[in-house]
């Protein structure tokens, strides 16, 4: 007897059905082709225990599996209880009319349970896409799915409950999505922009940065406050919308990073890898393609502390992601796109010492070996980063006073606010949400200036020496400016404001 059940097989953020045709005959063996990986193969123990600790009969006959389509690889200990399901049917234990409906993967245990699987979400939408009636998953999964609407999310724990659902013996409930996505108050009180003293220029940068999604440097002494400052910068972006929410839950489910029984994920990812990442961990990559630090940072944040200790091959590899919003990984026999839109928050000391040159203090590093710590992070990458603030030390004036600083909540409406502006002028343009994403042409179109803005442009320009990719940054940042100052022309003094956040671009910054 032949029966179909159907499974997802996931690469990159998307899922590919896959049919699993279960053939049972005369004879007594088992047989699986279709591209198996040996986790697959291994299914074979793993449901024939599962059925004699619940129950159920393993046919002694000849079974046949293929996994088509045959030319995919197949991988992973997901598709236990889709072909469980298949060899129930064909030997007439559960109904065969309502499997093919049902969309199934879970991976079984020796008594009958049934564990998560990684990559959910992207399966569940596929299944919705492909028309199924419903999706039968672990129940520690069903949270995560619960969005999808238009599709039964059946949560099961054990293989019993299918055998029951499919007999008609026993119902299961669907799960009910319930994430209040968009919950202003949803701020962690333990990173608050009130704890911070003094900082102001940097605050006032940092808030430019959320509002227009911009890549922000520090550079400052230890101690000045610049991993403090980024920790807290979370508290101040705008909550995550239901699409964005979406797709940030797609990567970490591929990357099986979804906790066990919780929803979609509703506050921005903030990723903070060790200098001593290598670069396949950072962009993504491996002989099977899972995402790096970069897409698991996607539509968050991504801290990288110490920017001159990393590897600088590992931060070259970013330079096309900070410009594209997306990483390619190829392979010999596959090639898979992942989202890449994050904000580079990276941090670091002027010189190897620490301190900024100073050529009236005989302790401080000489000129020449503060260039050399700076050209650690090469040019281009440089000029992919919008601000450039130079954090100093705090004074104990600053440290002792006891009045708090403003509140993240208070920031933070006016970075929505701002948001709100960009949304509302970019409504026509397909894909753009905020000013960091602003391609040449769009600059163009709406980083306009008048004649005193060219001018400063100009002057800025030749006396700092900057490139025409620093020119595009200057006129974004301003547009963001202006938008914090609600205002629909870029005027002198926010491109005045623009350049200086700059630093590292000026002609002799170190005195």
């Amino acid at each position: 007897m032949l029966i179909k059940t159907f499974g997802c097989a996931v690469y990159g953020i998307e899922a590919i059905p896959i049919t699993i045709e279960t053939n049972i005959d005369r004879g007594i063996n088992f047989f699986m082709v279709g591209l198996p990986d040996s986790a697959v193969k291994e299914s074979h123990q793993r449901i024939k225990a599962a059925f004699a600790n619940s129950e159920y009969k393993f046919p002694g006959k000849e079974i046949t599996i293929n996994m088509a389509p045959a030319d995919i690889r197949k991988e992973g200990s997901a598709y236990d209880l889709t072909i469980a399901a298949g060899i129930l049917a064909a030997s007439n234990q559960i109904n065969e009319t309502l499997v093919s409906e049902y969309l199934i993967m879970g991976e079984l245990s020796l008594d009958g349970g049934i564990r998560p699987i990684k990559g959910a979400l992207p399966i569940a939408l596929k299944a919705k896409e492909l028309g199924f009636k419903g999706f039968i998953l672990p129940a520690q999964n069903a949270n995560e799915v619960a969005i999808v609407e238009g599709l039964e999310i059946l949560g099961v724990n054990k293989i019993k409950e299918v055998v029951d659902f499919f007999n008609g013996v026993q119902a299961i409930e669907p799960a009910v999505f319930k994430a209040e996505i968009g919950d202003e108050n949803n701020l962690n009180a333990d990173f608050d922009f009130s704890d911070v003293k003094g900082q102001e220029n940097v605050k006032r940068a940092l808030e430019i940065a959320a509002a227009g999604g911009h890549n922000i440097l520090l550079v400052g002494p230890p101690g000045s406050g610049k991993t403090m400052l980024a920790k807290r910068l979370p508290s101040i972006l705008p909550p995550l919308t239901i699409d964005e929410a979406l797709e940030t839950t797609k990567i970490h489910s591929v990357a099986g990073l979804i906790r066990a029984n919780s929803g979609l994920m509703m506050t921005r990812p903030f990723r903070s890898p060790h200098h001593t990442v290598s670069d396949v961990a950072l962009v993504g990559g491996g002989s099977h393609p899972k995402p790096g630090e970069i897409s698991l940072a996607h539509n968050g944040i991504l801290f990288l502390d110490e920017l001159p200790e990393y590897k600088r091959q590992v931060l070259e590899v970013m330079r096309q992601p900070l410009e594209d919003r997306v990483v390619s990984i190829s392979r010999a026999k596959m090639s898979v796109d992942y989202p890449a839109g994050f904000m580079l928050v990276a941090s670091m000391n002027p010189s190897p010492s620490g301190n900024f040159y100073d050529p009236n203090d005989p302790n401080s590093d000489n000129e020449m070996v503060v260039k050399r710590y700076l050209n650690k992070i090469s040019g281009p990458l440089m000029d992919r980063i919008d601000l450039h603030i130079e954090v100093p030390a705090v004074k104990f004036e600053q440290l002792a006073e006891e009045r708090k600083g403003e509140p993240s909540q208070s920031i933070r409406e006016r970075v929505v606010q701002a948001r709100k502006f960009q949304a509302n002028r970019f409504h026509a343009s397909n894909g753009l949400h905020y000013n960091a994403q602003l391609s040449p042409k769009q600059i163009e179109k709406y980083c306009k200036i008048d004649a005193g803005g060219k001018q400063l442009v100009k002057k800025a320009m030749d006396k700092m020496g900057l490139s025409a990719r620093s020119y595009a940054r200057i006129l974004k940042v301003s547009r963001t400016i202006a938008d914090l100052d609600y205002s629909n022309h870029i005027k002198v003094k926010h491109i005045a404001e623009a350049i200086s956040f700059r630093s590292l671009d000026r002609d002799g910054w170190l005195g």
